[in-house]
């Protein structure tokens, strides 16, 4: 007797190489500009902020068609006009220090809101300290 043997052919699919999204201008701009936090009453920058500043300013220096808007906040405490003036001098400080460290100036906008937008809203020092901040957006 005879066997005979079939012969199958099974054809794989090649996997297919997923190729990872490019972030958003957005995304990659969030992930590498942080905020600048400030102490009570004060709009020099923290030497431990510095270092996060010339982070900031070394990832705007590597993109350069990224335009920034700096927003100056305040805690909840003292007057409306002080705050906004504070907020002011947190915002343009910010952006003089990154003009300092080689952003051209053209490219950053500045722009007060005083206590008027706060990221936190309880009434304590945790909560008041985000707040003192000079905040990042991508100008778009």
């Amino acid at each position: 007797m005879i066997q005979a043997t079939a012969r199958v052919t099974v054809t794989v699919p090649q996997p297919v190489a997923v190729v990872p999204a490019e972030p958003s201008d957005q995304e990659l701009f969030q992930r590498n500009v942080k905020d600048i936090y400030f102490n009570y009453d004060r709009y020099d920058v923290r030497p431990a902020d510095a270092v996060t500043l010339k982070a900031d300013a070394d990832f705007l220096a590597s993109h350069p068609n990224y335009r920034v808007i700096i927003s100056g906040h305040c805690d909840e405490r003292g007057s409306e006009d002080y705050n906004m003036a504070l907020g002011s001098n947190r915002a343009d400080g910010v952006r003089d220090q990154l003009v300092n460290l080689g952003v051209t100036r053209d490219r950053i906008k500045t722009i007060s809101y005083g206590k008027e937008k706060p990221f936190c809203t309880e009434a304590n020092e945790q909560c008041w300290q985000q707040n003192r901040c000079a905040h990042f957006s991508l100008d778009q």
